[in-house]
């Protein structure tokens, strides 16, 4: 996979980050009384200790995390508010899957990548997306090009990656690149090739066993909280794939 990269550092800004992770919290951001009442409902909220386990297909994160992703800024408590509520929108073309593991991942892959039809309801076509996931993975192992700031990775970012695991699935832009990430093809010629590159770069995490590299926006996790990530990525974007037998 290469030497491992340099990470560098985005400037932070102090509610757009919240804005690219969180669906539209700036309604809250803007207004210091509504955000005053989320953070009460917060409270209340993170005092469950069922906040991880709401769904029984959601991928465990370990219970030490659990209680250390949310709480450490007013900012975060405020954006997650938001996200709760906004997260329960499903667009009509999306299958809503939930991978509890990459495993299961490779295998709706496997099935998406053999059906004699394949329509997608995103911007981007198959290879392009089997691209941006891989990349995402080999970044976990590699290093990724840009990160977020430390500040956004313990705050916004942490709370964000507790309302995903919290709801057994990721919501966020599916046509936006990773920070410094390469180009992505911009067609299905090179599919064959996208998919064994993701398929490998599953294999290659399954079978890493030294140290991973922190994630651009929710920062230092462990394996099985990485692998929650990776196969709730798949997920968001897989969902937007119809196919026929």
């Amino acid at each position: 996979m290469g030497s491992q990269r340099t990470a560098s550092h985005a400037p932070p800004t102090r509610y757009q980050d919240a804005i690219d992770l969180l669906p539209q919290p700036d309604c809250i951001l803007r207004n210091p009384r509504v955000g005053a009442r989320q953070r009460g409902s917060q409270r209340s909220l993170m005092a469950d200790d069922t906040l991880m386990t709401r769904n029984p297909t959601a991928p465990k994160i370990s219970l030490t995390r659990r209680r250390l992703l949310i709480g450490s800024s007013a900012l975060a408590l405020t954006a997650l508010g938001v996200g709760v509520q906004r997260l329960h929108h499903v667009d009509a073309n999306d299958r809503d899957l939930r991978f509890a593991s990459l495993d299961a991942a490779k295998a709706e892959l496997q099935r998406l990548a053999t059906a004699a039809t394949r329509k997608s309801f995103t911007a981007w076509e198959w290879a392009p997306t089997l691209v941006h996931c891989a990349q995402s993975i080999e970044y976990s192992l590699q290093g990724f090009p840009q990160t977020k700031s430390a500040l956004f990775q313990h705050t916004v970012g942490a709370a964000a990656f507790a309302v995903f695991a919290w709801q057994g699935r990721m919501h966020h832009t599916l046509a936006e690149p990773i920070p410094g990430a390469p180009p992505l093809p911009d067609d299905n010629r090179d599919a064959d090739n996208a998919l064994a590159r993701i398929l490998q770069a599953i294999d290659q995490f399954q079978a890493h066993t030294g140290p991973l590299q922190p994630h651009f926006a929710y920062g230092t996790l462990s394996k099985p909280d990485y692998e929650a990530a990776h196969a709730m990525h798949l997920a968001s974007h897989l969902g937007f794939f119809h196919a026929e037998a």
